[in-house]
This record gives structure tokens, sequence and C-alpha cells, in this order.
């Protein structure tokens, strides 16, 4: 492994500021966030001199880790999981329904998944963040880590903490799936369920971190955090073989994935790993919680906080951290935002699973959802590189798809209890095709 020679520090996003390392998230001189610099010019001297280069990085292990001169780590740190580095792979069938083109298969083979729902530990890619957080908690004194969630942070903190033998606090809105609290609570953490959404949870946290040395991953340990979101664009550029791609579509809470995928692009970029191109930046969210997308729709650049209503929670913040950076990001790349409704993000839950086998959770089936009408709007093009960011697992958010799929009836262990239930079975889908057909779908 590479050294960690803590060339970064924090900076403030609007005045410039340095704070050099700390838990802080907010420059005191300006109330703006403070964001992760880098000393590029050592990082290209290290190029330069072999030190740091694609075959490098090649030659490490396949995790999040192998990009390290790129990621806030302290001297002293020691990875200990082997998180990311979770497949992309090409979703020929998907595309072909998404285009709407069934007959027409010449283009199916430019639409790929950057599938998060298998990544370690806790299947979602919040885990790629809180391995960055916690790497410096202890390098701060925190021997207490906590966080507020709406479900993918609360079981990654509380895995990661175990792991490290950290004291874990999670503060998650009442309504949370019971997967999500069940997943948290197994790994032993301290689970403070509260009366309220998400951005009520997150103000009561940022309370208590003025009041105790915790580490609170998305609050004091912010800027550290947000960074291991950067490892999703290292991986794509690098899985598609030092390529960018054309379109990425993110699914959006805070907003902080979206912008530090740009990021990600642009420090590969700038260090010469990949050649430069304009990729546009698609924003997807669930309409019962859509500010980001609300906000770029109407072509506002501030953003209207709103009461979620939705059961795509994990996506559920009314109130987005990083919203006016993300819109940036949005607009600046020539991109758009879109937003579905909960049916039509159950529709595209079942659509990626009977396509390419994936069983995303609702976060996924916003995206989906959402790069369909993406592409119905021609704001995608069939022609161009896009990738789907798949962001968490099925399994955690079973719930919402109760009552879609009906018990089937025993039938008795003989061959023609066997023939007649086929038998009726084929009936059934004949039926329902010649309906399909008559009205034009």
């Amino acid at each position: 492994m590479p050294n960690y020679d803590a060339a970064f520090e924090l900076r403030c996003r609007e005045c410039g500021r340095s704070w050099g390392n700390q838990p802080r998230s907010m420059c005191h001189e300006c109330f703006s966030p403070l964001e992760i610099t880098y000393d590029y010019a050592a990082l290209q001297a290290s190029i330069a001199h072999g030190a740091f280069s694609r075959e490098r990085i090649a030659q490490r292990p396949p995790n999040i880790w192998r990009y390290s001169e790129l990621l806030p780590l302290p001297q002293s740190f020691q990875p200990r999981l082997p998180v990311g580095f979770t497949p992309l792979f090409q979703a020929p069938q998907l595309a072909q329904r998404l285009f709407g083109k069934k007959d027409d298969s010449t283009f199916a083979h430019n639409l790929y998944i950057k599938n998060d729902a298998v990544c370690l530990p806790t299947l979602s890619f919040k885990d790629r963040v809180v391995a960055v957080a916690l790497s410096q908690a202890r390098a701060f004194g925190f021997d207490t880590v906590a966080c507020s969630s709406t479900g993918n942070l609360a079981n990654a903190v509380a895995a990661h903490a175990a792991r490290e033998g950290l004291k874990a606090w999670i503060f998650i809105p009442s309504d949370l799936e019971p997967a999500k609290i069940l997943g948290t609570q197994v790994f032993g953490a301290h689970v403070v369920r509260v009366g309220g959404n998400y951005d009520q949870v997150n103000r009561l946290c940022s309370q208590i971190a003025e009041e105790r040395n915790w580490g609170f991953v998305n609050v004091n340990l912010r800027p550290y955090y947000s960074e291991g979101s950067k490892t999703v664009g290292f991986e794509i550029a690098e899985q598609l073989g030092w390529c960018l791609p054309d379109n990425v579509v993110v699914p959006m809470a805070g907003g902080s994935l979206i912008i530090k995928i740009k990021k990600a692009f642009d420090e590969l970029v700038k260090l010469g790993f990949v050649e430069e191109k304009p990729v546009k930046f698609f924003g997807a969210q669930a309409t019962g919680c859509s500010p980001i997308s609300t906000a770029v729709k109407t072509g506002s650049s501030e953003i209207d906080p709103q009461k979620p209503a939705t059961i795509a929670r994990s996506l559920a913040i009314g109130n987005p951290a990083d919203g006016l950076y993300a819109i940036k990001t949005i607009k600046q790349t020539g991109g758009w935002s879109e937003d579905v409704s909960d049916p039509e993000v159950i529709d595209s839950i079942r659509l990626l699973a009977e396509t390419e086998g994936i069983f995303t959770e609702t976060a996924g089936g916003v995206t989906v959802g959402c790069a369909g009408k993406l592409y119905r709007q021609d704001r995608i093009l069939p022609e161009e590189t896009t990738v789907l960011c798949i962001t968490g697992n099925g399994l955690k958010t079973t719930d919402v798809l109760a009552g879609v799929y009906e018990a089937e009836r025993p039938i008795a262990p003989k061959l023609a209890e066997f023939e007649s239930y086929l038998q009726q079975t084929s009936e059934v889908v004949e039926a329902t095709h010649g309906v399909a057909a008559a009205a034009g779908v």
C-alpha cells in the first residue's frame, strides 16, 4: 500500500480560507461549507516519478484504498475492510426497455449499471463514505461515532464502528424501514428513534455534536465523509478503461454524491489519468421529496425546502445540505433533473430486477425511473455512454413490495397437478399479452 502523506487540508468552498485538518464542517468566517483540497502539484510530481500511476493503481487490491492518494487518510491509517470496487456492467435488456425501441438493439450496449447494491459490508454506497470518515475518527481522538440517517448510513456507521471497536450512536426518523432499523441494531449500536423527519433529526444531531466529543460522520466529519463518494467516480472511469462516460444518472438526497463524482472526474483529468471530455450529470429524486429537481426544473438557484412524503425514504431529505452545489453541477454540465412518483419507483424496481437481475432499493427505482424519463425526453441519447448509479440493495426495502406479488397456491406433488397448473398459467399469460397488445403496449 502507498504512504499516506496527508497532503490535504480543509478549505472554505466560498472564501477559500484554510482550516488545516480538524473535525469541522463550516467556515467560521463566512459560514460556508468546508471542502477537502489536495496538493495537486505534489501528486503530479509523484506521477512524474512513477510512484502514482494508472499502472500502480491496477496493481493494488480491488477496493477504494487503491485511490488513497486522492482520499483524506491519516498517516497512521491501515485499511481493515475491502470496501468498494463494485461491478460496472452493461445493461442491454434494460436499455431496450428504457429506449422504447424493443426492435432496435444497436445502442443497447451503451447503458451501464454501477452496482453498489453489493458494496461491503452493508450493501450500499454509504460504506464508502463511512470508511473514509472513520479513518479520521481515531486520529481526531473520538471513541464514539454517530450520525443522523435515513437508513443506509445508519447501517454503515454501525457496522464500521463495530469493526473498528468504536461506540456508535445512530439517530433515525421513527418511520424508517424495519429492515434498515434491524440492520443497524444487529451491530450493537445505540439506536435513537426520533419522532420527526430527517431534517429534524439532523438538526438534533448538530446540537448534540456541539455538546459532546463525538465524531458525527455527517456533521463535524462531513468533509472527510463526503470524499468517500469520489471513489464511485474513480471506479467508473477505471472500469471504462480510463475513459469518462457521456452521462451519469445519480440519485440525490443531500446532493453530495453527484458533486463528488464530478470532483472525481475533474481530479482524474487534472492528473492526466483520463482525457478531458464533457460529462452531463443528471439528478434523480422522488416526486414526494424533490427539492433539487424542482429547483432545476423551475430554473431556480435556490432550494425551497419540502416536507418528505415518499416511499423512497433513503432520499427523503427536504432541505439538502449540498443542494445548491448539486444544482450547479447539473446546470454547469448541461444535465437535468427528474423525479418519479411512488408507483413509478416500484415499477422501476421490478423492471431492473426482471431485465438485469438486480434487486435495488427504492433509491435505485428512482434512478431507473428517472433515466427512462430522460431517454423519452431525448435529454439522454441511446448512442451516448450512460451510467446509472444503483446505491443500495432491495433487501433493505422489501416492505414497499408488500401486496405486489400474490402468494401462489401450493400444488400436490404429482405430475398431473403440475400439468394442470402449467396449462392454467399459460392461459393467463396469453390473456395478459392479448390485453397488452390491444392497448398498444
